[in-house]
């Protein structure tokens, strides 16, 4: 259960969480916190099909104000094309994948286990 105060270390601590939950579905990571001068890429993922999954990581501790589906605003996700496009650019062995926009939300509530939302194809470029 995630029990830190700092919040770089909670971001961590939840990245960690998605990527043990990617690789349990059967996800190849490739990448973590890939970072461009246009912004970060939290994981970065291929499918059983080959296909790269360009994956932001969101957590939250309750949902009383804000789902956490909501918390990703059109500026991050045009950040997340933009950083995507980049390191397609920069690797040459991807170039022809196909590739999609992942979200995982992660909710912990004190009393359980973190939940874990994984929604493939969250957005469009």
């Amino acid at each position: 259960m995630i029990k830190l105060n700092n919040s770089t270390l909670l971001g961590q601590e939840a990245e960690t969480l998605a990527t043990n939950y990617l690789i349990e579905h059967g996800l190849g990571i490739i990448e973590k916190n890939f970072h461009s001068r246009f912004g970060e890429i939290d994981i970065i993922a291929e499918d059983k099909n080959k296909v790269l999954a360009f994956i932001e990581v969101r957590y939250r501790q309750n949902t009383t104000y804000m789902d956490v589906v909501e918390t990703i605003d059109h500026n991050k996700c045009r950040k997340i094309i933009k950083t995507s496009q980049y390191y397609l650019s920069q690797h040459h062995a991807y170039r022809q994948h196909q590739y999609r926009y992942d979200f995982i939300g992660i909710v912990n509530n004190s009393k359980q286990q973190p939940v874990i939302e994984w929604i493939k194809n969250a957005f469009q470029a």
